[in-house]
């Protein structure tokens, strides 16, 4: 699979489950697919009023749901897509983003065995890069 190919299959999967389904995922409707394919995923997103906390800051629960979604995206972008079942989630939180700011989600497969995979999730601000929050997840992926 080329990586355009890769790339339109993720958006695809990402629109799916995020615009057209009318369960919890539609919290991600304005995520954007910036690139991905060959176990990466990595998107945008314009915090909105809607996304903060009573701070004025991005949501912890919606930075929690930015990490399992995203990194399940990364593990579907590969030659044996499988959107697995969570078996271990965490977030460490560094820095708080703002309404208004433009937040980057990059995951990447750090590990895929026959039952687990491992993967692990950078959130930064995209004007200057700083690393906002960072997630590891475990899923198993196994029959």
């Amino acid at each position: 699979m080329s990586t355009s190919q890769g790339l339109q299959i993720l958006r695809k999967i990402v629109q799916q489950s995020t615009r057209e389904y009318k369960g919890f995922e539609n919290v991600l409707k304005s995520v954007r697919v910036l690139s991905g394919g060959g176990g990466t995923c990595k998107c945008a997103l314009h915090v909105g009023e809607e996304h903060q906390n009573r701070g004025g800051t991005l949501h912890g629960g919606l930075t929690c749901t930015l990490v399992d979604a995203v990194s399940t995206w990364a593990l579907m972008a590969t030659e044996e897509p499988v959107a697995g079942v969570s078996v271990d989630l965490s977030v460490s939180f560094m820095k708080g983003a703002r309404v208004g700011e433009e937040i980057v989600v990059d995951a990447r497969i750090l590990k895929r065995g026959k039952r687990l995979a491992f993967l692990s999730v950078d959130i930064t601000n995209m004007a200057d890069g700083t690393l906002l929050a960072q997630g590891k997840h475990t899923k198993y992926v196994g029959s």
